[in-house]
């Protein structure tokens, strides 16, 4: 077992049982030090967040700064000497890696003296730091450092996502960036000596005969052709390296980014059509790294060739940048509507991607129900859509390509033919060898100016891309909620003070001043017709709505003020439709707890009633759950979800609706199970099955989203007549079944009597 497994259980995470060793693990102590560094900047962070990386003892800093970059922390590991270490006399602590994989902080450092401070990071605040020299840190001290600062400003991860921070993130790579530059000037000179060297060729050898002369040339030419080959392919090399990095960065950074989105948003956008929206923004990626930067690559060439031109004939120069002029203006001219045509055509494709994905996705549907007609026929329809702006998009398209290739010819064969007839009208002008050579290099400076002109036609579509990926990714996020915040110890009393909440666009309250106290280790039951708040509430508990007016307090702690993801972390959440993925059922039920052990996995599956039905398959733990969880049952499927929900040991649990889809044996065991769960916990458990909250401390009863009464079930029965209505609805025919079976009795009895 690696050191990762212990970190909960030695962090106090663990929900049962506590190591018996005196001394933490070095990963822990080098946890605790980054802790401590952190906390310096007013940043409380949760040891239970942090995931080992698989294979690592103990977290390098590599792992940790990843990590507090994910909570909202600056971080950098690097590796420094001591003679830069002990200058660094006003830092804030910085933790130092020891070679047995823990760490302390030093928070002190004297040059004069020799020395530097160090902190026991285990130990409180005020305890002395102890001072240490150059020979006795280097028997500990790897050499790493990690520097820890809190965020000034806005970061790239959270700053709007707009061409300007691409750029700025392709520009983050200075180093290749000046590599290909210089690559890219050392072509462009060398792409000029072979047409001198075929001038030459012409010139002197063809004229005079002189065979010396071109075994000379000969092999200045094979010398500049391998240099440009070899240069050629390190700038392709770097130029790939660049790409690749900017490519992990963006993509990292999409992901974050979306994943950080509130559920609220999720919820109101249809997921095919998002996610074609967000997939546009590698269109950006594409055009920075290849046409743009290709383009500016070609420049250096213009730059290097066009004196040089004008050196061998001013007249045949002008007129290719003219020409090359002219090629750019038509392509400017028919930007605009070219834009609009394109704009059309990427929302058509991206509402057939929509169409496509929503198949995909609700595949069993649409084979149970015979819908495969019907969603061709829409498929069809979106497909023509599509087609009919891709030949609009063309046709126009054409029109550019149409005029520019004229001008192209001229450049490629009119311009010989005048250089021809200048040369026969002036010999002096230019000569055969210099007409050649202005040949060679003259297509090299039009493509450059005919690219810049098409750039432009490419940027109008891509700020069409990145307006669409924009338009989701620049959505305000959680970040800031799931990064800063309290983060107390959770022990379950929840209390409901005038809370009022409307959903985004709607004009009614879903909650009108709901009032309630409930002390830690109630377990209560939430009732009502559909509609009348009960997710609701359930939904602002978990943070998914903080819009809401009033207080909403655990433990006394506003909600609002709790760091986001301690609270979610610090709850059991099991629903009506619960999401597997796809992996193993171990994996499952640790899913985001990598740090849990099989005796834990065992555990929850035993207090979830889970136990025996995974013991019964082939492979256990092990047996991978296919997506969509096709290869188990609904009821196990539940019990899995609630196996994962108490891993945690949470001290409060949301069970909203989750025995809804269950059969009546599975509703049986899962509501026995959740008995024995709930005892010293808080439990919140909304079911439209009167039955299952029997039990329960206390029913709260739900109706158009205030709280009518707040009782155990035998109260309610007397004094509710909303809960009284529901409860016989629910159990008249059990009743009308139980009359029944009595009549006969009573009537056989009446007729021993008369006889």
């Amino acid at each position: 077992m690696n050191q990762s497994d212990h970190v909960p259980e030695l962090a106090g995470a663990a929900p049962h049982g506590a190591h018996t060793a005196e001394k933490p693990a070095p990963a822990i102590i080098r946890l605790r030090a980054v802790l401590a560094a952190a906390k310096y900047h007013g940043l409380e962070l949760d040891i239970r967040d942090f995931a080992a990386e698989p294979g690592e003892e103990s977290p390098s800093p590599a792992t940790l700064s990843r990590w507090l970059r994910e909570q909202g922390a600056m971080a950098k590991g690097m590796r420094i000497r001591w003679r830069y270490l002990i200058k660094m006399t006003n830092s804030p602590p910085i933790v130092l890696m020891f070679r047995d994989g823990s760490a302390a902080l030093m928070v002190a450092s004297s040059p004069e003296k020799g020395v530097i401070w160090l902190r026991d990071p285990l130990k409180d605040e005020s305890a002395e730091p102890v001072p240490v020299d150059e020979l006795r840190l280097s028997r500990l001290w790897t050499g790493d450092v990690l520097l820890v600062k809190g965020q000034v400003g806005q970061s790239e991860a959270e700053a709007p996502i707009t061409f300007g921070w691409f750029a700025k993130m392709v520009l983050r790579e200075k180093k290749s960036l000046r590599d290909i530059a210089i690559a890219s000037m050392a072509l462009s000179i060398l792409q000029i000596f072979p047409p001198l060297i075929v001038m030459q060729v012409i010139d002197k050898v063809v004229n005079y005969h002189s065979l010396s002369t071109l075994i000379s040339i000969s092999g200045i030419i094979v010398v500049f052709s391998l240099y440009e080959v070899l240069l050629g392919y390190g700038r392709q090399e770097i130029s790939l390296i660049l790409t690749t990095r900017v490519d992990a960065r963006l993509s990292l950074h999409l992901f974050s980014r979306l994943v950080a989105l509130p559920l609220e948003y999720f919820e109101r956008q249809q997921t095919g059509n998002m996610l074609g929206r967000v997939m546009a923004i590698y269109k950006v990626r594409d055009f920075l790294t290849g046409k743009l930067m290709s383009t500016f690559l070609d420049l250096f060439t213009l730059f290097v060739i066009l004196p040089f031109l004008f050196y061998l004939s001013s007249t045949l120069a002008w007129m290719t940048v003219a020409t090359a002029g002219m090629i750019g203006l038509i392509v400017v001219i028919f930007t605009a509507p070219l834009s609009r045509i394109m704009d059309k055509q990427i929302a058509a494709e991206r509402d057939r991607s929509a169409v496509l994905y929503e198949t995909v996705a609700g595949i069993r549907t649409l084979k149970t129900l015979a819908l495969e007609n019907s969603r061709k026929q829409l498929w069809d329809e979106m497909t023509a859509y599509v087609v009919r702006w891709k030949l609009a998009s063309g046709r126009i398209a054409n029109w550019p390509q149409t005029l520019v290739k004229p001008l192209d010819m001229f450049i490629n064969r009119g311009i010989i033919l005048v250089g021809a007839y200048l040369a026969v009208v002036n010999p002096s002008a230019v000569g055969a060898g210099g007409l050649v050579a202005f040949m060679m290099l003259g297509g090299r400076v039009a493509a450059p100016l005919v690219g810049m002109a098409k750039l432009m036609d490419d940027y109008t579509e891509v700020m069409t891309s990145l307006g669409e990926a924009a338009s989701v990714l620049n959505q305000p996020t959680e970040t800031k909620a799931l990064t800063t915040g309290m983060r107390p110890v959770i022990k379950g009393a929840l209390s409901f003070e005038g809370v009022n909440f409307t959903y985004p666009g709607a004009t009614t309250l879903a909650l009108k001043d709901v009032n309630f106290d409930l002390p830690a280790g109630t377990m209560l039951g939430l009732v009502g017709r559909s509609g009348s708040g009960k997710s609701t509430i359930t939904r602002l508990l978990q943070g998914v709505s903080r819009s809401y007016t009033g207080y909403l307090k655990l433990d006394g702690i506003d909600l609002r003020e709790i760091n986001l993801t301690h609270l979610r972390r610090s709850f059991g959440v099991v629903l009506q439709d619960n999401f597997l993925f796809r992996g193993t059922i171990r994996e499952n039920i640790t899913a985001g707890r990598p740090g849990y052990t099989i005796d834990d996995v065992i555990r929850a599956a035993r207090m979830a009633g889970a136990e025996e039905f995974i013991e019964r398959m082939p492979a256990g733990y092990e047996t991978f759950i296919e997506e969509g969880s096709t290869n188990i049952s609904g009821g196990q499927r539940q019990r899995l979800a609630i196996a994962r929900a108490v891993i945690t040991d949470p001290k409060l649990m949301i069970l909203d609706e989750a025995t809804s889809a269950l059969d009546p044996e599975s509703e049986a065991l899962v509501n026995a199970n959740l008995e024995r769960i709930g005892k010293g916990r808080t439990m919140v458990i909304v079911s439209h099955r009167l039955s299952s909250l029997v039990n329960c401390d206390q029913i709260c009863v739900m109706d158009r989203g205030t709280v009518v009464d707040l009782a155990p079930h035998a109260v309610l029965l007397e004094r509710c007549e909303i809960y009284r209505t529901l409860w016989m609805q629910q159990n008249r025919h059990t009743e009308g079944r139980h009359t029944q079976k009595n009549t006969p009795d009573q009537d056989t009895s009446l007729l021993v009597e008369g006889e």
